[in-house]
């Protein structure tokens, strides 16, 4: 099923393999995630009953539901918001109960991005700042106890070290990009000083919003670790005017107590390493489209041309 189109009736089946009695019609689907397609249905029996079924496209996906199942073991009882609750847990399904609120982010049919909320919103960025202050509450120690993965903060900077050493042996990459990534890593100041538990990818597709645009659930907590506080940041400050930025980072100061030193540039730093993500993500799945496509992101401009 990872490959095909989708099939409404393959997901009908699939699902009664593990127990689960969905309704044929009204079936619908999520193509965007990379890792896994996503489904939307109602029960047989019960409309009301509506459910999201998880489909791993890769072996290797379906390899870390273990670790992600351990994530929100820990993260459900601690957090103000919703979580997914996984009822059927295989390699070829994950299927859980749908959870309140929409996304605050979806992607029509050519692939551009709906915005289903004002990103201007003061309340939208207090919540924010609310989630992420209970994010980075939680106590990194209980976390490695729980099996999520903890880096300490000289790991952040190493990994980060080890990720273009990796894509630097596999591609050729514009001297721009290189060197940008070459002054981020020489920068003491643009690396955490403490690690504290993250999500790693709030942005507002993993993000569920009430009609007050408060966020009441979150998704995907695939890349959760104990790591750079930064990275929860980051989409936030690419998409926000500073002055709503900085609304969040002061109600998160308030509410925790801590202040990261440079969180913009820190954050701008992140984000800049997008295509060094993408080249490793095209490693590791070995896919020859995902190669092609990091290629072309990292390409020297000369080689454009």
């Amino acid at each position: 099923m990872s490959t095909d189109s989708p099939d409404p009736a393959a997901v009908v089946e699939l699902a009664a393999r593990h127990g689960l009695a969905l309704a044929g019609d009204g079936i619908t689907f999520n193509e965007a995630g990379l890792d896994y397609r996503v489904a939307f249905a109602h029960e047989e029996a019960d409309v009301e009953k509506q459910w999201v079924l998880r489909m791993p496209r890769r072996d290797d996906v379906s390899a870390k539901l273990g670790e992600e199942r351990a994530i929100l073991d820990f993260v459900r009882p601690q957090l103000p918001v919703a979580v997914p609750e996984w009822r059927i847990q295989t390699p070829e399904l994950i299927a859980y109960p749908l959870l309140p609120g929409f996304p605050g982010l979806t992607l029509d049919d050519d692939g551009e991005p709906v915005w289903h909320f004002d990103i201007a919103s003061e309340v939208h960025a207090d919540s924010l700042a609310r989630l992420i202050a209970a994010l980075h509450g939680l106590d990194p120690a209980q976390a490695e106890a729980a099996g999520i993965p903890r880096e300490h903060p000289e790991d952040v900077r190493a990994r980060w070290r080890a990720d273009l050493d990796r894509v630097c042996a596999e591609f050729e990459i514009s001297e721009d990009l290189l060197g940008g990534w070459r002054a981020w890593l020489a920068d003491d100041g643009l690396w955490p000083t403490e690690t504290v538990f993250t999500h790693g990818e709030l942005y507002p597709a993993h993000l569920l919003l009430d009609e007050r645009e408060e966020i009441v659930s979150v998704l995907d907590w695939t890349t959760a670790k104990v790591s750079d506080p930064a990275i929860d940041f980051a989409f936030h400050c690419m998409i926000s005017s500073a002055d709503i930025f900085e609304r969040t980072v002061a109600l998160y100061t308030e509410l925790t107590g801590r202040t990261e030193p440079r969180l913009a540039e820190r954050c701008a730093a992140l984000l800049s390493a997008g295509p060094l993500n993408y080249g490793i993500y095209a490693l590791v799945t070995g896919n020859p489209d995902h190669r092609a496509a990091a290629a072309e992101m990292l390409k020297p401009t000369d080689a454009a041309e």
